[in-house]
């Protein structure tokens, strides 16, 4: 059975197609993102009978179109909407959205005697020579008329060499555009594959542009859904673009959806600042108990997952589950007591957490473990602080997390979702784990590796202080972006041995330090810094940071996962110094761990 369809359709069918909601272009509400150099590219093209590329749809069941009907075969147009709406803008002269949500008009200028396209400027608009706006000259004027009034403006001009390009010009509405159908009945990952075999570009399309471009078809109501879970994505990075929103888009102002967001016009917090993506994911682990954001696709078309059939009667409580998940997941106490948890567990700054899917996976089963009455909120907070920080330390977010994601959910509700996380805990987190597995782990050059980062974590939930620092909290240095130090100079090791990357950067040589202390050691081994803050202390007189105490001084070290052996630490017994301390380390990420 063949996978898809490819035909040629004129320009004029496409725009006729778009207007009248058969191929529904999700993108008409997001910014777009051509500049009008790349407009005038692509009616150029046009005009010389060069190919734009095709455009690609794939069956939508249950669609909504304008008045409320539903349709039997609307087609998303799920590649090519940049193009199209740059045709609708400069051919049907409809305004687009711009960058803050306002729309604007593209206006396209055409000179017949030179053949030439161009944007329209002021000078272009005081010369006769020129067509202002092509989207006037397509809007219904009958050419001859049109031809007669430009040689009157235009005495002399070779009315020939006119005709031919007034003639090629009114051509373009039937210029031909290649459209791929693909079949209705291909799933959501056969559908991407195809669409990465097909377009030249290779530019993968994931399953949660699928769920958006479905979510837009269901008429103003998705159409709303989908511009809440742009907008809230947008207002999370850029709380000050609430008022263009709310200005620009009229239809969206009018709903509940606004006021619900509304709240992230004053917040500037970067922990959680999630993408369409990480929206859809959790929406359909929260609302639809799915791990793949494509099932969302199959729920929102009424396929009844035992059937494998489609039943229409099922897709507006579908929707009305979305929606439902999707106000639960903008609500603004929700969304800060969640961040509160993460902060608390010591994960303070977004560059802390290298892994989305585990913070979604988090944000998920706080929503969800809401609906349990009788869990408190500490307990709760227990909860999703463990789950969180076990699913860094285990990789349980990557790879095919998806499927994961769901066996986790049948668990919980199973046993109980405390429950089923102790059982994970001692079937993933026993002592060959801690003992074993996380030293192992420790054995990297990355700094963004989740034990690192949960090691880091454990510093700030501690409040320890940084490496030979007096005062200063790692906290404080994570915020403040402060340095990184090597314990053992790099230079020094690569003088003495050690010259790759990957021996002197390991992650069991660093520890957070305040600037002034990092460039006093300079390359300096710790066998000679470490004697000038013994001097210190029993002298009193300051050379390496503030410490000047010996009980504060062990404590010190302690809190930074330090050898006993530091003060003998040079480049001949630096792998027996990354051993011992990447085993200090595992220890200290341990007791953080069950003391959450």
């Amino acid at each position: 059975m063949a996978k898809y369809e490819v035909k040629q359709t004129a320009v004029s069918q496409v725009l006729a197609d778009v207007r009248s909601d058969k191929i529904a272009i999700p993108e008409l509400q997001r910014p777009f993102v051509w500049k009008t150099p790349q407009v005038r590219d692509l009616i150029d093209s046009l005009y010389h009978g060069y190919p734009v590329g095709y455009l690609i749809t794939w069956q939508s069941v249950g669609a909504k179109l304008k008045g409320g009907e539903v349709a039997a075969h609307q087609q998303i147009l799920i590649d090519g909407q940049q193009r199209v709406t740059a045709l609708r803008a400069a051919i049907a002269g409809q305004p687009v959205v711009g960058r803050n949500y306002q729309r604007k008009r593209i206006a396209i200028s055409f000179n017949p005697v030179t053949e030439e396209f161009a944007t329209r400027t002021p000078a272009i608009d005081r010369s006769n020579q020129w067509i202002h706006d092509i989207a006037e000259f397509f809007s219904g004027t009958r050419q001859l008329t049109f031809l007669r009034q430009y040689f009157e403006k235009n005495p002399g001009v070779d009315e020939d060499t006119v005709e031919v390009a007034i003639g090629k010009l009114a051509a373009i509405e039937h210029a031909q555009v290649g459209v791929i159908s693909l079949a209705d009945d291909l799933d959501v990952e056969t559908v991407a594959e195809i669409f990465v075999r097909i377009n030249a570009k290779g530019v993968p399309l994931s399953s949660a542009d699928f769920v958006m471009s479905k979510i837009a078809t269901y008429g103003e109501e998705g159409r709303n859904l989908r511009k809440l879970i742009d907008y809230f994505c947008h207002l999370a990075v850029a709380g000050h673009a609430f008022d263009d929103i709310s200005a620009n888009d009229q239809e969206f102002a009018a709903t509940d959806h606004l006021k619900k967001i509304s709240w992230l016009k004053g917040q500037s917090d970067e922990l959680f600042q999630p993408e369409y993506t990480d929206i859809i994911r959790v929406a359909g682990l929260v609302g639809f108990s799915r791990g793949k954001a494509g099932a969302i696709v199959s729920e929102l078309s009424g396929l009844d997952p035992e059937t494998r059939k489609v039943d229409e009667s099922r897709i507006p409580g579908a929707y009305a589950r979305l929606s439902e998940t999707l106000n639960e997941m903008v609500r603004q106490t929700h969304v800060e007591r969640f961040v509160m948890m993460i902060k608390s567990a010591g994960f303070i700054d977004a560059s802390m957490i290298g892994s989305k899917n585990a913070l979604n996976f988090a944000y998920a089963l706080y929503l969800r473990t809401r609906q349990n009455e009788a869990m408190t909120e500490g307990e709760r907070s227990r909860l999703v602080k463990r789950w969180f920080v076990m699913s860094l330390l285990t990789g349980r977010a990557v790879g095919s997390f998806e499927s994961i994601w769901e066996t986790d959910l049948r668990r919980i509700e199973e046993h109980g979702a405390p429950q089923y996380l102790s059982m994970l805990e001692q079937s993933e987190l026993g002592e060959g784990f801690w003992t074993g597995a996380l030293p192992q782990l420790l054995m990297t050059p990355s700094r963004r590796s989740p034990a690192f980062q949960t090691y880091l974590a454990a510093r700030v939930h501690s409040g320890g202080r940084g490496f030979l620092s007096k005062s200063i909290a790692v906290a404080h240095m994570i915020e403040g972006h402060g340095d990184i130090h090597h314990i053992v100079p790099k230079n020094h090791l690569i003088r003495n041995g050690f010259p790759k990357a990957g021996d002197y950067n390991q992650v069991a040589n660093f520890a957070l330090t305040e600037t002034p202390i990092n460039i006093g050691i300079k390359d300096h081994p710790p066998s000679e810094y470490m004697q000038w803050v013994d001097e210190q202390v029993q002298t009193g007189c300051l050379r390496l940071g503030e410490i000047n105490d010996a009980e504060d001084l062990a404590e010190n070290l302690s809190e930074n996962a330090i050898p006993s052996f530091i003060r003998e630490v040079t480049a001949e017994n630096y792998e027996d110094f990354l051993r011992e301390r990447r085993r200090l380390m595992a220890d200290m990420i341990r007791q953080y761990y069950e003391a959450l």
